[in-house]
């Protein structure tokens, strides 16, 4: 495992080279930061993942495109308070309008601009505020603002999600960071709701979309908190090369190896940050499975409980109703005998065996209600098959949950 120091104060522009800002431009009903931009200072190698949503919003569409053209990012412009998504023409039109003016405003080529948006599904974007923000934000970007446009992309999130850490690569001292929203509509197959990760390492590009996905599928890829996944979840992740004389060129090194370190770590945070951020979440919960037939069969059961309204209730309710976890398990689709399961509700100071080889115990209702009323929760579930593992995260659910989304819109 690579040696590597996680900030303490971490934002985007921790990574030298970046600079952001987060401006209110008259996007978000209540007012506030509502449009980030970030810019590097010299053109990046990208890569990309995107919802799997067929439903895909118009920033996505346009993304993908310069993505697949193999374009350099040299900045991106994110807003909150209108997700440009099932907007039609206009919808691909606004896309296109934004990134053309963020390069006039900052000197640089329309195809180096990638844009991402966020709110209310089936609203045309402002354009006319868009374009008199993206001007104030080009006179507010400082190697200080990270902060603020980690905020300016929040919606229904509490806090902004921010995570950065420094490790050495080779001979080299590497930064990596990033910043994330979501709260809600999270239960991704690529990425998130939107996140962005820069680091000044030099990768080239066909190694750099591959440790993204490679970390995807370690981090974002295993959380989940409403089951819901959007038509805006994009990832995109840039290299500006500004730490390294040689370039990541095989994933097969020892510099694939300390990258993708670095690049786990920061999106665990980001993935956990959305977790416990979840719309309405009082509880942290992971559920993991072992004695898989393989990792992708874990993955599927864990999911499965992660995914269950009824083990997210009752971890609300604090009862220890364990039988929905079996049960979550069971419709999985993952075939298993249910005679040879254990089962362990536990949290950082106690573990309690429930089921051991398909024979459940007495449960010790005060132990259960003593870890149940902590705000951290593990499910570990054996099926008894073989080697096979996977965690995931996710939170419970809440009167609060439905509060905030019977009311998005109005």
């Amino acid at each position: 495992m690579t040696e590597l120091v996680r900030l303490d104060d971490p934002h985007l522009t921790s990574v030298p080279g970046f600079w952001a800002a987060g401006i209110p431009c008259g996007l978000k009903k209540g007012g506030g930061l509502d449009l980030a931009l970030v810019y590097a200072d010299v053109p990046c190698t990208a890569a990309a993942i995107f919802t799997t949503n067929q439903v895909k919003a118009a920033p996505v569409l346009y993304d993908q495109a310069l993505i697949g053209a193999r374009r350099s990012v040299q900045a991106v412009l994110i807003n909150s308070g209108g997700a440009n998504a099932c907007t039609g023409r206009r919808g691909l039109d606004d896309a296109q309008s934004s990134a053309r003016l963020v390069g006039q405003a900052l000197g640089i080529p329309a195809d180096g601009v990638f844009v991402m948006s966020t709110g209310v599904i089936g609203q045309p974007l402002p354009m006319d505020r868009i374009a008199a923000g993206i001007a104030q934000a080009n006179k507010a970007l400082s190697r200080d603002g990270g902060h603020a446009a980690a905020r300016a992309i929040m919606t229904t999130d509490t806090r902004p999600k921010e995570a950065a850490v420094r490790l050495r690569i080779g001979h080299q001292n590497v930064a990596i960071a990033g910043m994330c929203k979501g709260a809600g509509m999270i239960h991704p197959n690529m990425a998130t709701m939107l996140a962005l990760m820069v680091t000044d390492a030099t990768v080239d590009r066909d190694v750099l979309q591959s440790a993204l996905r490679a970390t995807a599928d370690r981090t974002f890829n295993m959380i989940s908190v409403d089951g819901d996944m959007s038509t805006n979840d994009t990832l995109l992740l840039l290299a500006s090369g500004h730490a390294m004389s040689d370039s990541i060129s095989r994933t097969a090194s020892d510099e694939y190896e300390a990258l993708l370190d670095g690049l786990v770590a920061v999106a665990t945070d980001l993935a956990q940050d959305i977790v416990r951020d979840g719309e309405g979440a009082s509880k942290f919960v992971t559920v993991q499975v072992t004695g898989g037939p393989s990792d992708e069969a874990a993955k599927r059961v864990a999911k499965s409980i992660a995914n269950s309204s009824l083990v997210k209730t009752a971890v609300y309710g604090q009862d220890a109703n364990w039988g929905r976890v079996v049960c979550a398990a069971g419709y999985s689709g993952v075939g298993f005998d249910p005679g040879q399961l254990s089962l362990w509700m536990e949290n950082e100071l106690d573990s309690l065996h429930l089921v051991r080889g398909g024979e459940p115990f007495e449960i010790d209702e005060g132990r259960a209600a003593a870890i149940l009323a902590g705000d951290q929760v593990t499910w570990r579930l054996d099926l008894g098959l073989g080697m096979g593992q996977a965690t995931v995260w996710t939170c419970d659910l809440t009167h609060a949950y439905v509060d905030i989304n019977a009311h998005y819109r109005t």
